[in-house]
Order: C-alpha cells, then structure tokens, then sequence
C-alpha cells in the first residue's frame, strides 16, 4: 500500500522528480495544488525557513503528512544570489528562462574558472502542522555555470549549471543519473532512510 504525502508545490517538474526518486517506497507525494492548497507566502530569509513555512502550511490545510523543500542555486561571483530569491531572481513574472537571461547577463565578464556555484536543497517532512521535531535534510550539488543554456531535460536553472564530471549541463543529463547527482536527490534520499520506520501522523 502506497501512502500518499503532499508535496508543497505546485512544479510540475518537481513533482516528477521527487516521485521518481521515491520509486520503490512506500510513499508517493501528491501536489498541493490537487488537494486545492493555497500555497505559503515565502517570507524567510533562509532555505531552511520557507521550507518550514511551506510544509506546515500544506499540512494545515490538507490533514496529511508534508514534504517542502526550498532549494536554489548560489553563485560565487554573486555572493550567493540568487538564493532564496532564485525562483523569483528576474522579479514579478519570473520565469525559468528569464531567470536564467538574467543570471548569464549578470556573469557575462565573469571568467570561466570564478564561475562556480551549487544548487543546495534543504528538504523537510512534518507528521502533521504542529509536528515538534520536523526532519530536515541538507543536499548540495557543485558545479558552475555555463555561458549558454543546453539541454532540454529539467527544469530551473539545470540548461547552464555544468557539471564537472559529466562534461555537460545538468539539463543534458538522463533524469535517473540527475536524480543520483543532485542536490534534491541527496536531500530526499537521506529523508527518506529517516522516516522510513516513522508512521505517518496525520492531523485530522
């Protein structure tokens, strides 16, 4: 029997991916747009924060266990950003692709070897809203970006995040070797050997 967990998101690509990634276990996650969710308002300033935010709200309005991640990509050369901020980076109406223009426009003199960057990915699960010992876990996926965008696998900002040890852009990746190397993969694998005794607890 499958247990059905709300994902805190409404990415389609997203959802996919963590689907995938828990193939084989006893949970699949449901987005909350399907459960009619009306999604957090992202105010923290740290990953760790709006994912809290995120789960404890889906979990409030459905009854059922949640998963939220925050995750985004840091830039060396831009101290960091986007961030937090890295879904929204190119302001009201961000899209991926604008989002990525804006990112190459920003390093356009950037040399090649300051270009590092990671995406990171903290994930968390709550039992229920009020669950006291949320479980958060951290991934982190080195890498650095590109001057052009490539692939079409993905979602974000994988077309112009190279990988050093595929030789190509983490959109050019097959999904089951992205799922091994990313940030969210690393996150949910670790989540999910944590909870994998733990019964769910849901609110109603």
């Amino acid at each position: 029997m499958t247990d059905e967990i709300v994902l805190a998101s409404d990415n389609v690509g997203k959802i996919k991916e963590v689907n995938a990634l828990l193939r084989g276990q006893r949970y699949m996650v449901v987005g909350q747009g399907e459960l009619g969710v009306v999604p957090a308002e992202e105010t923290g300033t740290t990953f760790v924060e709006n994912a809290i935010l995120k789960a404890k709200n889906a979990a409030s309005q459905t009854g059922r266990a949640a998963i939220a991640d925050d995750s985004g990509l840091e830039v060396d050369a831009l101290n960091g950003q986007p961030g937090v901020y890295s879904a929204r980076f190119s302001g009201a109406g961000a899209t991926d692709s604008r989002n990525v223009d804006k990112l190459l426009s920003m390093l356009e003199d950037t040399p090649a070897q300051d270009r590092t960057a990671r995406f990171r990915c903290l994930m968390v699960y709550m039992r229920h809203a009020q669950d006291p010992t949320p479980v958060i876990c951290e991934g982190t996926w080195e890498g650095f970006i590109h001057t052009m965008s490539r692939g079409e696998n993905g979602f974000g900002y994988d077309p112009v995040f190279w990988v050093e040890s595929e030789q190509c852009c983490a959109a050019e990746l097959e999904s089951v070797r992205k799922n091994q190397l990313s940030h969210r993969g690393q996150a949910l694998r670790q989540l999910v050997d944590r909870i994998a005794l733990s019964p769910l607890i849901n609110a109603d």
